[in-house]
């Protein structure tokens, strides 16, 4: 089996430390060359983690001059910037969610990658949840009928510290949670033909960034639902993922670690008065291997055995409704 070189740039983004791990889980399909970080507070903080102690730490240039595909997990506002400058070197990337700058830079990074037939891999793990996946296949094999409804949550009870953190995003947990579910819904549903935001802050401990948010997604005969909320209490617990259609109703309650997921259609659900469901048996993700289907997926992609599952405009949609949520250019 061929080995690809990979290295990582960028140790700050909260996924970075999950993806060096899950590429050094494969020593068969990736030689890992090492990593770069010019942030001495990240390397004060980061740097002794067990997956970067070993390894060299070298220069962003010298990470993309040795390496096939760059794992770029800076700091999210730098994703885009420093993605595009892998890309312009003709290396496949993997990306770290959601996209930064403007939406017009990251256009532009996409159309740079087609142009050039490179893997552009985006972080959004639900992607490679088996629960989800399980509704994905019932949504097309019409299972579910012709859908009318997403509702979607994707919550948690954040530190101080972390919710000052998001003041550096408008939208806030919007942006950086609510992403999720904005790439399953334009999976299922494509983009919205409106979109209604209510973004507001709790200011709860005196701090004043976007934690308190939800949005509506209009099309000719559905809606979606997302809320991302930031002072949740038992937020994990309340993330939820449900799609209700014509011919049946499904809920993943929470998505991960502890999955559940239930099923009702009108075959079993006779009674329109009463709570009549059927448990779906479905493989949970466990914590340390969360990223590790993406990360094969990745390699299938970058030696050219299988096409990547998310086109170049499907990222695209997926930014391109979140920055109409969060009010982004």
């Amino acid at each position: 089996m061929k080995k690809i070189k990979v290295g990582q740039i960028g140790i700050g983004h909260n996924h970075g430390e999950g993806k060096m791990l899950a590429a050094q889980k494969f020593p068969e399909l990736f030689e890992v060359i090492g990593y770069a970080e010019e942030n001495h507070e990240w390397v004060k903080k980061r740097g002794s983690l067990a997956c970067y102690k070993n390894l060299p730490r070298l220069s962003a240039e010298e990470i993309i001059e040795k390496s096939d595909v760059v794992l770029v997990e800076c700091d999210v506002w730098n994703l885009t910037k420093i993605a595009q400058i892998c890309v312009d070197a003709g290396k496949h990337v993997h990306i770290d969610k959601p996209a930064s700058g403007t939406l017009a830079e990251f256009e532009t990074l996409l159309k740079t990658a087609k142009r050039k037939k490179l893997t552009v891999q985006m972080g959004y793990m639900y992607r490679y949840n088996y629960a989800v996946n399980k509704c994905m296949e019932m949504i097309k094999s019409g299972e579910l009928g012709e859908i009318y409804q997403i509702d979607s949550e994707m919550s948690t009870y954040h530190s101080k510290e972390y919710r000052e953190w998001l003041r550096h995003f408008k939208g806030g947990s919007m942006y950086i949670f609510g992403s999720h579910l904005i790439d399953l819904v334009v999976s299922i549903l494509g983009e919205p033909k409106n979109v209604y935001p209510f973004i507001k802050q709790t200011g709860f401990e005196g701090t004043y960034s976007d934690d308190n948010n939800f949005a509506v997604l209009e099309y000719e005969k559905a809606f979606a639902k997302i809320t991302a909320l930031s002072v949740e209490v038992n937020g994990w617990g309340m993330r939820r993922f449900a799609v209700m259609g014509s011919k049946g109703t499904v809920e993943i309650k929470p998505i991960e670690l502890d999955v559940k997921m239930t099923r009702s259609t009108v075959d079993i659900a006779k009674n329109a008065y009463a709570n009549i469901y059927e448990n779906v048996d479905v493989q949970d993700v466990p914590a340390l291997s969360r990223y590790d289907e993406m990360i094969k997926d990745l390699y299938l992609s970058v030696i050219g055995e299988k096409e990547n599952p998310y086109s170049y405009e499907h990222e695209l949609a997926v930014q391109r409704t979140l920055c109409r949520i969060v009010g982004e250019n």
